[in-house]
């Protein structure tokens, strides 16, 4: 006899890299709960981060509304289900008026900063074990991701864009990086440069394009999907990014990943994996708010981080990660 379904409401972030933190939960209650039937809220940006999950009954875009209408159209679209287990990241009241067996919600809590990873963790009591960030994919992503990055030299990654100015390491560093790493006398001779980003990137990745020859530049800039580029960077030797939502996608495909770090908080938001680095300038974060509070000044705060430290860094982490 078939197991009875076991639906599950996942109310997630709106943002892409909390998104990819918080995706390991999706995979252990699947692995453990082999009849789940999921369905999954999130945000427009996240969304097609969870298009493959396995038993999908629906994927709600929360668009948001004024006067919180987002909420009400979503407790219209849950309402009539008897969930067996909803998970709340969000810590929203509609969930405490949906019939269930069990509800896990975000609460804020005061005290030492945890990461992402392990704050979704305790909302199933997993913080002892907390799951990895985990994508699902299809066939058809990963032949297309074969296809944009075939077998060659080895791939190094670059996430040069961020979603706002202040946390941007100049574009020109990142070329200087990628021109030591590739050169002759460098750790990845054979190399390519991929470069990754949204639409709306193209031009700010000018520079770090035009510093490579066409032959070693794969451009993907704004021409792939979230998880096409997941699955792109399953195939890289090493990611350099600013801290974004592409650098948790590309410590959650296995990459040896360089987080670049100013005014955000690698407590809670470093790279996750054994094999990631985040790299820092002399300032702290606490220094960073102490200048600018609010975090949303149009300053360039990246500026004191060398290129030495990240190449240093790079060589560490190939060297680390090295097969022989």
């Amino acid at each position: 006899m078939a197991a009875k379904p076991f639906p599950i409401l996942f109310i997630g972030p709106g943002r892409i890299g909390d998104a990819v933190l918080s995706s390991g939960l999706i995979k252990r209650l699947a692995d453990e709960m082999p009849n789940a039937r999921f369905t999954i809220a999130v945000g427009p940006a996240a969304a097609p981060l969870f298009e493959q999950v396995p038993n999908l009954d629906a994927l709600i875009v929360m668009e948001k509304r004024k006067r919180s209408g987002h909420w009400f159209a979503l407790w219209n679209q849950v309402r009539g289900t008897a969930w067996e287990l909803i998970v709340d990241q969000r810590g929203s009241a509609i969930t405490s008026f949906l019939r269930r067996k069990r509800r896990a919600v975000h609460r804020k809590k005061s005290g030492e900063p945890v990461h992402k990873v392990i704050e979704a963790a305790n909302l199933l009591t997993l913080g002892d074990d907390p799951p990895p960030p985990y994508l699902f994919t299809s066939p058809e992503i990963e032949a297309r991701a074969e296809e944009l990055l075939p077998p060659g030299g080895p791939i190094l990654a670059m996430g040069p864009a961020s979603n706002w100015l202040g946390k941007t390491w100049p574009i020109e560093r990142f070329a200087q990086v990628a021109n030591r790493l590739l050169a002759p006398d460098g750790p990845m001779p054979d190399g390519r440069l991929a470069i990754f980003g949204g639409p709306e990137d193209s031009r700010y990745v000018e520079g770090l394009r035009k510093s490579s020859t066409k032959e070693r530049c794969i451009d993907l800039t704004g021409q792939v999907d979230l998880l096409t580029a997941y699955a792109c960077l399953k195939r890289a030797r090493l990611f350099i990014g600013n801290d974004s939502g592409l650098m948790h996608l590309a410590a959650a495909a296995g990459t040896p990943t360089i987080g670049l770090f100013g005014p955000s908080d690698d407590r809670l938001y470093a790279p996750w994996g054994p094999h990631t680095r985040v790299v820092r300038g002399p300032r702290t974060f606490e220094q960073f708010q102490a200048i600018d509070p609010q975090l949303n000044q149009t300053i360039g705060h990246m500026m004191d981080l060398p290129v030495d430290l990240v190449c240093d860094a790079a060589l560490e982490l190939l060297a680390e990660t090295s097969d022989g």
